[in-house]
Protein backbone atom coordinates (compact mmCIF):
# COMPACT_ATOMS: atom_id res chain seq x y z
CA UNK A 1 0.00 0.00 0.00
CA UNK A 2 1.37 3.76 -1.04
CA UNK A 3 2.42 5.64 1.95
CA UNK A 4 0.38 8.91 2.19
CA UNK A 5 2.61 12.12 3.52
CA UNK A 6 1.03 14.35 5.59
CA UNK A 7 3.23 17.06 4.30
CA UNK A 8 5.90 17.56 1.39
CA UNK A 9 8.65 19.52 1.33
CA UNK A 10 9.57 22.21 -1.21
CA UNK A 11 12.11 24.56 -1.84
CA UNK A 12 13.23 27.16 -4.76
CA UNK A 13 16.13 29.50 -5.47
CA UNK A 14 15.25 33.54 -5.66
CA UNK A 15 15.18 33.12 -9.30
CA UNK A 16 12.10 32.76 -12.43
CA UNK A 17 11.08 29.27 -12.12
CA UNK A 18 7.34 28.05 -13.00
CA UNK A 19 7.71 26.75 -9.36
CA UNK A 20 8.13 30.25 -8.20
CA UNK A 21 5.49 31.25 -9.64
CA UNK A 22 2.79 28.12 -9.17
CA UNK A 23 3.88 28.72 -5.60
CA UNK A 24 2.71 32.26 -5.30
CA UNK A 25 -0.01 32.34 -7.33
CA UNK A 26 -0.96 29.75 -4.54
CA UNK A 27 -1.65 26.64 -6.77
CA UNK A 28 0.95 24.43 -5.11
CA UNK A 29 -0.90 24.76 -1.63
CA UNK A 30 -4.55 23.87 -3.14
CA UNK A 31 -2.98 21.15 -4.78
CA UNK A 32 -1.58 19.55 -2.29
CA UNK A 33 -4.23 20.81 -0.16
CA UNK A 34 -6.97 18.50 -2.09
CA UNK A 35 -5.10 15.51 -1.26
CA UNK A 36 -5.09 16.82 3.16
CA UNK A 37 -1.30 17.02 2.44
CA UNK A 38 1.04 20.45 4.10
CA UNK A 39 3.20 22.42 1.68
CA UNK A 40 6.20 23.43 4.19
CA UNK A 41 8.98 25.31 3.01
CA UNK A 42 12.57 24.46 3.43
CA UNK A 43 14.27 27.55 3.19
CA UNK A 44 12.06 29.17 5.81
CA UNK A 45 12.38 26.24 8.41
CA UNK A 46 14.64 27.10 11.76
CA UNK A 47 15.91 24.02 11.90
CA UNK A 48 19.60 24.09 9.88
CA UNK A 49 19.17 20.19 9.08
CA UNK A 50 16.44 20.86 7.19
CA UNK A 51 17.31 24.25 5.33
CA UNK A 52 20.20 22.18 4.64
CA UNK A 53 17.87 19.99 1.72
CA UNK A 54 18.04 23.11 -0.44
CA UNK A 55 21.21 22.33 -1.24
CA UNK A 56 21.41 18.29 -0.45
CA UNK A 57 17.90 17.35 -1.32
CA UNK A 58 18.46 15.05 1.88
CA UNK A 59 14.64 15.19 2.92
CA UNK A 60 12.10 12.53 1.74
CA UNK A 61 9.06 13.97 0.07
CA UNK A 62 10.31 17.10 -0.82
CA UNK A 63 10.49 19.02 -4.65
CA UNK A 64 13.08 21.56 -5.70
CA UNK A 65 13.41 24.02 -8.57
CA UNK A 66 16.14 26.41 -9.06
CA UNK A 67 19.66 26.27 -9.73
CA UNK A 68 21.27 23.13 -11.32
CA UNK A 69 24.60 22.80 -9.19
CA UNK A 70 23.10 21.74 -6.04
CA UNK A 71 20.81 19.33 -7.32
CA UNK A 72 23.26 18.03 -9.66
CA UNK A 73 26.21 17.59 -6.67
CA UNK A 74 23.91 15.92 -4.63
CA UNK A 75 22.80 13.29 -7.41
CA UNK A 76 26.72 12.95 -8.23
CA UNK A 77 27.40 12.10 -4.40
CA UNK A 78 24.85 9.28 -4.18
CA UNK A 79 21.14 11.36 -3.12
CA UNK A 80 18.42 9.32 -5.19
CA UNK A 81 16.54 11.90 -7.02
CA UNK A 82 14.60 12.51 -10.10
CA UNK A 83 14.25 15.23 -12.85
CA UNK A 84 10.75 15.64 -13.75
CA UNK A 85 10.39 18.78 -15.56
CA UNK A 86 13.29 21.39 -16.79
CA UNK A 87 12.54 25.52 -17.47
CA UNK A 88 14.99 26.73 -19.19
CA UNK A 89 15.11 30.96 -19.26
CA UNK A 90 18.07 32.85 -20.12
CA UNK A 91 19.42 36.02 -18.23
CA UNK A 92 21.88 38.44 -18.04
CA UNK A 93 25.28 36.63 -18.34
CA UNK A 94 28.52 38.74 -18.31
CA UNK A 95 32.33 39.36 -16.95
CA UNK A 96 32.46 42.82 -16.07
CA UNK A 97 35.39 45.47 -14.92
CA UNK A 98 35.80 49.43 -14.70
CA UNK A 99 36.63 51.64 -17.34
CA UNK A 100 39.76 52.88 -15.48
CA UNK A 101 41.37 49.38 -16.20
CA UNK A 102 41.88 49.28 -19.75
CA UNK A 103 40.10 46.05 -20.12
CA UNK A 104 37.42 46.19 -22.83
CA UNK A 105 37.13 42.90 -24.31
CA UNK A 106 37.55 39.59 -23.21
CA UNK A 107 41.33 39.45 -25.00
CA UNK A 108 42.15 41.96 -22.73
CA UNK A 109 41.78 39.86 -19.67
CA UNK A 110 45.16 37.99 -20.87
CA UNK A 111 47.28 37.98 -17.77
CA UNK A 112 44.99 39.78 -15.59
CA UNK A 113 43.33 39.23 -12.61
CA UNK A 114 39.52 37.98 -12.22
CA UNK A 115 38.14 37.50 -8.87
CA UNK A 116 35.84 34.38 -7.73
CA UNK A 117 33.86 34.31 -4.94
CA UNK A 118 34.92 31.26 -2.34
CA UNK A 119 32.63 29.49 0.17
CA UNK A 120 34.09 27.52 2.84
CA UNK A 121 32.04 24.50 4.29
CA UNK A 122 31.24 20.73 3.21
CA UNK A 123 27.93 21.63 0.89
CA UNK A 124 28.97 22.48 -3.25
CA UNK A 125 30.13 25.99 -3.68
CA UNK A 126 27.98 26.72 -6.59
CA UNK A 127 28.41 30.35 -6.45
CA UNK A 128 32.15 29.40 -7.50
CA UNK A 129 31.04 27.15 -9.38
CA UNK A 130 28.63 29.49 -11.34
CA UNK A 131 31.60 32.05 -11.58
CA UNK A 132 34.27 30.00 -13.03
CA UNK A 133 31.67 28.60 -15.68
CA UNK A 134 31.27 32.25 -16.85
CA UNK A 135 35.11 32.90 -17.05
CA UNK A 136 35.85 30.03 -19.01
CA UNK A 137 32.54 30.96 -20.93
CA UNK A 138 33.91 34.42 -21.68
CA UNK A 139 37.12 33.51 -22.58
CA UNK A 140 36.74 30.36 -24.52
CA UNK A 141 35.26 33.25 -27.10
CA UNK A 142 38.04 35.22 -27.70
CA UNK A 143 40.13 31.16 -27.71
CA UNK A 144 41.31 31.73 -24.73
CA UNK A 145 41.76 29.68 -21.49
CA UNK A 146 41.39 29.77 -17.65
CA UNK A 147 45.23 29.35 -17.65
CA UNK A 148 45.55 32.83 -19.50
CA UNK A 149 44.59 34.72 -16.59
CA UNK A 150 45.41 34.64 -13.13
CA UNK A 151 42.31 33.76 -10.80
CA UNK A 152 41.95 35.28 -7.44
CA UNK A 153 39.56 33.52 -4.73
CA UNK A 154 37.54 36.21 -2.75
CA UNK A 155 36.84 34.08 0.54
CA UNK A 156 33.03 34.95 2.16
CA UNK A 157 33.61 37.15 5.53
CA UNK A 158 30.30 36.14 6.46
CA UNK A 159 28.55 32.77 7.24
CA UNK A 160 26.42 31.17 4.86
CA UNK A 161 22.51 30.86 4.33
CA UNK A 162 22.52 27.30 6.84
CA UNK A 163 24.22 29.15 9.52
CA UNK A 164 22.19 32.13 9.62
CA UNK A 165 18.86 31.15 8.84
CA UNK A 166 16.48 33.12 8.22
CA UNK A 167 18.55 36.75 9.40
CA UNK A 168 17.23 39.90 8.21
CA UNK A 169 19.72 42.28 6.19
CA UNK A 170 18.39 45.87 6.88
CA UNK A 171 14.95 44.57 6.50
CA UNK A 172 15.63 42.69 3.24
CA UNK A 173 15.48 38.85 2.86
CA UNK A 174 18.89 38.08 1.65
CA UNK A 175 22.08 39.74 1.32
CA UNK A 176 22.96 40.51 -2.95
CA UNK A 177 25.42 38.88 -4.17
CA UNK A 178 28.68 40.07 -5.88
CA UNK A 179 29.09 42.47 -2.52
CA UNK A 180 33.29 40.60 -2.38
CA UNK A 181 34.01 41.23 -5.76
CA UNK A 182 33.19 44.56 -5.89
CA UNK A 183 34.99 45.80 -3.23
CA UNK A 184 38.22 43.37 -4.84
CA UNK A 185 37.32 45.57 -7.87
CA UNK A 186 37.15 48.89 -6.22
CA UNK A 187 40.35 48.25 -4.52
CA UNK A 188 42.44 46.80 -7.10
CA UNK A 189 42.82 43.71 -5.65
CA UNK A 190 40.81 42.07 -9.25
CA UNK A 191 40.22 43.35 -12.69
CA UNK A 192 36.90 41.92 -13.55
CA UNK A 193 34.86 39.02 -12.27
CA UNK A 194 31.24 37.32 -13.18
CA UNK A 195 27.74 38.38 -12.47
CA UNK A 196 24.69 37.12 -14.11
CA UNK A 197 20.78 38.09 -13.76
CA UNK A 198 18.82 40.84 -12.84
CA UNK A 199 21.08 41.20 -9.61
CA UNK A 200 24.14 41.48 -11.67
CA UNK A 201 22.61 43.48 -14.42
CA UNK A 202 21.80 45.94 -11.52
CA UNK A 203 25.26 46.27 -9.95
CA UNK A 204 26.62 46.58 -13.47
CA UNK A 205 24.46 49.58 -14.32
CA UNK A 206 24.89 51.41 -10.80
CA UNK A 207 28.77 51.46 -10.96
CA UNK A 208 29.14 52.35 -14.87
CA UNK A 209 31.29 49.14 -15.71
CA UNK A 210 32.61 48.07 -18.93
CA UNK A 211 30.76 44.84 -20.47
CA UNK A 212 34.08 42.83 -20.96
CA UNK A 213 31.48 39.59 -22.57
CA UNK A 214 28.29 39.49 -22.47
CA UNK A 215 27.18 35.51 -23.61
CA UNK A 216 23.59 35.21 -21.63
CA UNK A 217 21.74 34.81 -25.14
CA UNK A 218 24.54 33.15 -27.28
CA UNK A 219 23.31 30.81 -29.50
CA UNK A 220 25.53 28.08 -28.68
CA UNK A 221 23.93 26.26 -25.49
CA UNK A 222 26.99 25.59 -23.91
CA UNK A 223 28.22 29.03 -23.50
CA UNK A 224 25.13 30.24 -21.66
CA UNK A 225 24.81 26.74 -19.76
CA UNK A 226 25.48 28.01 -16.14
CA UNK A 227 23.77 27.23 -12.43
CA UNK A 228 20.44 28.97 -13.77
CA UNK A 229 20.26 27.98 -17.48
CA UNK A 230 18.33 25.48 -16.99
CA UNK A 231 16.66 25.27 -13.97
CA UNK A 232 15.69 21.40 -13.21
CA UNK A 233 12.53 20.41 -11.39
CA UNK A 234 13.46 17.61 -9.30
CA UNK A 235 12.03 15.34 -6.42
CA UNK A 236 13.38 12.70 -4.21
CA UNK A 237 13.30 8.80 -5.42
CA UNK A 238 10.71 7.92 -2.53
CA UNK A 239 8.54 10.44 -3.46
CA UNK A 240 9.12 9.29 -7.15
CA UNK A 241 8.08 5.98 -6.82
CA UNK A 242 5.61 5.49 -4.22
CA UNK A 243 3.46 8.25 -4.82
CA UNK A 244 3.59 9.04 -8.60
CA UNK A 245 0.32 10.11 -8.61
CA UNK A 246 1.04 13.10 -6.30
CA UNK A 247 4.44 13.84 -8.22
CA UNK A 248 1.89 14.15 -11.81
CA UNK A 249 -0.05 16.64 -9.41
CA UNK A 250 2.96 19.09 -8.49
CA UNK A 251 4.03 18.56 -12.23
CA UNK A 252 0.49 19.23 -13.70
CA UNK A 253 0.64 22.18 -11.54
CA UNK A 254 4.03 23.93 -12.23
CA UNK A 255 3.57 23.00 -15.77
CA UNK A 256 0.24 24.78 -15.67
CA UNK A 257 2.27 28.19 -15.37
CA UNK A 258 3.51 28.23 -18.62
CA UNK A 259 0.26 29.02 -20.73
CA UNK A 260 -0.31 30.96 -17.61
CA UNK A 261 3.01 33.32 -17.89
CA UNK A 262 1.67 33.59 -21.86
CA UNK A 263 -1.09 35.04 -21.20
CA UNK A 264 -0.20 37.38 -18.25
CA UNK A 265 3.08 38.93 -18.83
CA UNK A 266 3.04 42.06 -16.99
CA UNK A 267 1.62 39.98 -14.11
CA UNK A 268 4.47 37.32 -14.15
CA UNK A 269 7.25 39.71 -14.44
CA UNK A 270 6.06 41.23 -10.89
CA UNK A 271 6.40 37.76 -9.60
CA UNK A 272 9.22 37.48 -10.24
CA UNK A 273 10.38 40.35 -9.35
CA UNK A 274 9.22 40.00 -5.56
CA UNK A 275 10.96 36.49 -5.51
CA UNK A 276 14.36 38.00 -6.77
CA UNK A 277 14.01 41.54 -4.55
CA UNK A 278 14.06 43.88 -7.93
CA UNK A 279 12.55 46.25 -9.88
CA UNK A 280 10.36 44.77 -12.61
CA UNK A 281 12.52 47.01 -15.26
CA UNK A 282 15.44 44.48 -14.40
CA UNK A 283 13.56 41.46 -15.02
CA UNK A 284 12.63 42.70 -18.65
CA UNK A 285 16.48 43.94 -19.02
CA UNK A 286 17.91 41.09 -17.46
CA UNK A 287 16.33 38.01 -19.29
CA UNK A 288 14.47 39.69 -22.46
CA UNK A 289 10.97 41.30 -23.52
CA UNK A 290 9.89 37.59 -23.52
CA UNK A 291 10.55 35.91 -20.77
CA UNK A 292 7.07 35.59 -20.00
CA UNK A 293 6.92 33.25 -22.95
CA UNK A 294 10.31 30.99 -21.54
CA UNK A 295 8.70 29.24 -18.17
CA UNK A 296 7.49 26.32 -19.95
CA UNK A 297 8.36 22.81 -17.92
CA UNK A 298 9.73 20.69 -20.46
CA UNK A 299 11.75 17.62 -20.82
CA UNK A 300 13.87 18.50 -24.46
CA UNK A 301 17.07 16.86 -25.74
CA UNK A 302 19.10 20.11 -25.53
CA UNK A 303 17.92 20.49 -22.27
CA UNK A 304 19.20 17.03 -21.11
CA UNK A 305 22.17 17.45 -23.11
CA UNK A 306 23.18 21.23 -21.72
CA UNK A 307 22.83 19.77 -18.29
CA UNK A 308 25.14 16.97 -19.07
CA UNK A 309 27.38 19.47 -20.22
CA UNK A 310 27.60 21.58 -17.28
CA UNK A 311 27.72 18.05 -15.24
CA UNK A 312 30.81 17.23 -16.78
CA UNK A 313 32.43 20.82 -16.44
CA UNK A 314 31.80 20.53 -12.62
CA UNK A 315 33.65 17.09 -12.59
CA UNK A 316 36.47 18.36 -14.90
CA UNK A 317 36.94 21.12 -11.84
CA UNK A 318 35.97 19.48 -8.77
CA UNK A 319 32.91 20.27 -7.71
CA UNK A 320 31.52 16.96 -8.03
CA UNK A 321 32.60 13.83 -6.78
CA UNK A 322 31.44 11.51 -9.10
CA UNK A 323 30.09 10.97 -12.53
CA UNK A 324 26.40 9.36 -13.55
CA UNK A 325 24.27 9.53 -16.61
CA UNK A 326 22.35 12.61 -16.68
CA UNK A 327 19.36 11.34 -19.24
CA UNK A 328 19.15 8.38 -16.93
CA UNK A 329 18.07 10.32 -14.05
CA UNK A 330 15.57 12.35 -15.95
CA UNK A 331 11.78 10.79 -15.25
CA UNK A 332 9.27 11.51 -17.88
CA UNK A 333 6.57 9.94 -16.11
CA UNK A 334 4.70 12.92 -15.00
CA UNK A 335 5.60 15.06 -17.43
CA UNK A 336 3.63 12.69 -20.30
CA UNK A 337 0.52 11.98 -17.64
CA UNK A 338 0.24 16.09 -17.74
CA UNK A 339 0.58 16.35 -21.51
CA UNK A 340 -1.82 13.34 -21.78
CA UNK A 341 -4.53 14.84 -19.16
CA UNK A 342 -3.91 18.40 -21.91
CA UNK A 343 -4.82 16.87 -24.52
CA UNK A 344 -8.08 15.37 -22.94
Amino acid sequence: MSQEPKSVWYTRCPAPTPLSIAAQLGWVDEAFGTRSVAVASIRDSKDPAVRQSHFTHALDWSFRQGGNIPPIWARSGGRETRIVGITTTDEFQAVISLPTTGIKTAKDLKGRKVGVPRQAGGIVDFQRATALKGIVSALSLEGLTAGDVEIVYLDAREPALLEIGNATFLGLKRRYPYGGELLALARGEIDAFFVKGAEGLVLANQIGATIVSEFGFHPDARIRINNGTPRPLTVDAKFADERPDLVAELVATVDRVGAWAEAHPEDTVRFIAREIGVAEEAIWAANGTNVHRHLKLTLEDEQIDALSHFKDFLLEWGFIPADFDVAAWVDPRALDAARRSEAA
